[in-house]
């Protein structure tokens, strides 16, 4: 079997505390990490070998009971650590086999400088963060016109019941669901022009289509959270049952004035998140 771990003295320490309590949530201690439930604390073991390609994809994890002995913790105790990679999409368990490393690229968004404007090249993000890992990027939409309910209303800093375009994604990297999205814009910026309909033209991304019709976006607010996956979007993104998602609730602003907000959903094990801020 794969050995997940490089050093004795590792295994010998994390035993030890293990032994004496000292790991916080499995018998109360209180030292060095008073506040970390062993299960956490193998699956942060489990995690980082992952990460560093010591555990490379398709590796098996080691068995539960392989789990209890080397933490000397309890079935329940060695399952929850499984249970969090299992939840975070980057192992899944095979029926009769064992639980194994997924074999999926994580993508990179950067944050900043992910947008560009109309002629300064490919314009959608999402085609630019899949090409960046070598992968093809497509995506499914769906656009409407729709009336602003309250939440939307106040984000694009419109009056409830505004006429908005409402469009829905869903992102594909090498035809694996990867991101949801629903964006709003307020349809008094872009109704009756060319760029009313998002996914209509050649023109991709908000930044460059709002360019074409001379409106120049000069800022973007983006809010990141950390959640439950909801029932649609676990089935939508081929997700674990109790996984957890990234969220962004991103804004675009020109001149102060909002011109599109989206609602963004990342699975945490499938996307990294870069933020690169220039400090004044």
């Amino acid at each position: 079997m794969h050995q997940v771990w490089g050093r004795q003295e590792r295994r010998a320490n994390l035993a030890h505390q293990v032994v004496c309590g000292r790991l916080g949530g499995l018998t109360g201690g209180t030292a060095d990490m008073p506040n970390t439930p062993a299960y956490l604390t193998i699956a942060a073991d489990l995690r980082a070998a992952i990460l560093s390609g010591e555990l490379p994809a398709g590796a098996k994890l080691p068995s539960e009971s392989g789990l209890m002995r080397q933490y000397d913790v309890s079935r329940t105790v060695a399952k929850w650590a499984i249970a969090v990679l299992k939840g975070e999409g980057i192992v899944e368990g095979r029926a009769g086999s064992g639980v194994y490393v997924r074999d999926t690229t994580r993508l990179v968004r950067h944050a900043r400088g992910r947008d560009v404007r109309s002629g300064d090249g490919p314009t959608s993000p999402f085609a630019r963060d899949a090409a960046g890992a070598g992968q093809h990027g497509t995506w499914e939409h769906d656009s409407r016109h729709e009336q602003a309910d309250e939440r939307i209303a106040a984000r694009l800093g419109i009056e409830p019941g505004a006429p908005v375009m409402r469009t829905s994604y869903r992102f594909l990297a090498d035809g694996e669901p990867i991101q949801l999205s629903v964006s709003y814009e307020p349809l008094a910026v872009t109704q009756g022009t060319p760029v009313e309909w998002p996914e209509d033209g050649e023109i991709k991304g908000v930044v460059a289509r709002m360019d074409a019709i001379g409106v120049r976006v000069d800022e973007v607010v983006e809010r990141v959270s950390l959640r439950s996956a909801t029932a649609d979007e676990v089935e939508a993104l081929n997700l674990p049952a109790r996984t957890f998602v990234h969220t962004i609730e991103r804004t675009y602003t020109a001149s102060g004035t909002p011109v599109e907000t989206a609602d963004i959903v990342l699975p945490g094990g499938r996307y990294d998140l870069v933020y690169r801020l220039p400090i004044d």
